[in-house]
């Protein structure tokens, strides 16, 4: 890493809901905070659920979000990369923002080392035991027959469909699963010991969780959850020495 620069992640921004209203004034702070962050940035890192519901037809994209993909593109363009994780909610993200916006697109967790730490970065989501039913529909959602089929509805019902069921999303309805249940009853927390037992992280980074966290696990590893953007704003940083999960405020 450069000296004085810094690596940021977020995630579950979930653009979209609960309202128009309150979508926008989300995505006005969003834009805030990157535009604060471009600033000492050598990377960022948006790690899935940045919409509560994205479809990329062959000539058409759900419409919005523009203050945020104008912002992405300021980023890019100026020579500062962004990963775009793809999450349980935009996994039908395909070439238009790498090819608009200049992001890169991940659909599986990948590892990264900054100033000799090593990371292990994904969504979250499918990952660690239980689950099942989520899983299987995953399968489903990245079958690309079942891709293709649901292609073939028109744009103004497919879109209508799927923003019909993303108003009825936990986040929609309020903070339904934003508890502790412990360690040995976290999925993700369950899923890093597993990787540990088989190679060294420094830290784990996720989403999906919705729950802001920061865990020590076995063999001074760190397990981070981002939390998400509509009711705690949170994200992390690394400065080349220390990681840390902040809240951001305006």
């Amino acid at each position: 890493m450069k000296a004085n620069k810094k690596i940021y992640f977020a995630s579950d921004f979930h653009l979209g809901v609960p309202s128009f209203e309150e979508s926008m004034k989300r995505e006005k702070l969003i834009v805030q905070w990157l535009d604060e962050v471009k600033n000492d940035a050598e990377e960022i890192y948006l790690m899935g659920d940045v919409f509560d519901f994205w479809f990329e037809y062959k000539h058409a994209v759900p419409k919005g979000y523009i203050r945020l993909l104008g912002k992405l593109a300021e980023i890019t363009d100026s020579g500062i990369p962004v990963y775009f994780f793809t999450g349980n909610h935009d996994m039908w993200l395909f070439d238009y923002l790498p090819q608009q916006l200049g992001v890169t697109i991940y659909r599986e967790p990948i590892t990264k080392i900054f100033n000799n730490k090593k990371f292990y970065l994904g969504h979250g989501d499918g990952l660690g035991p239980g689950d099942r039913g989520y899983k299987f529909i995953k399968k489903v959602f990245a079958n690309k027959v079942c891709q293709w089929l649901f292609a073939r509805i028109h744009p103004n019902l497919g879109l209508g469909i799927a923003n019909f069921w993303s108003r009825k999303s936990r986040l929609s309805n309020g903070p339904k699963d934003e508890r502790f249940h412990g360690e040995e009853n976290e999925w993700l927390v369950i899923y890093a010991k597993e990787v540990l037992q088989k190679e060294h992280f420094d830290y784990f980074i996720f989403g999906h969780r919705h729950l802001p966290l920061d865990i020590k696990l076995p063999d001074s590893s760190r397990y981070i959850n981002l939390g998400e953007w509509v009711h705690y704003n949170t994200y992390a940083v690394f400065d080349g020495e220390t990681l840390s999960l902040l809240n951001y405020k305006k």
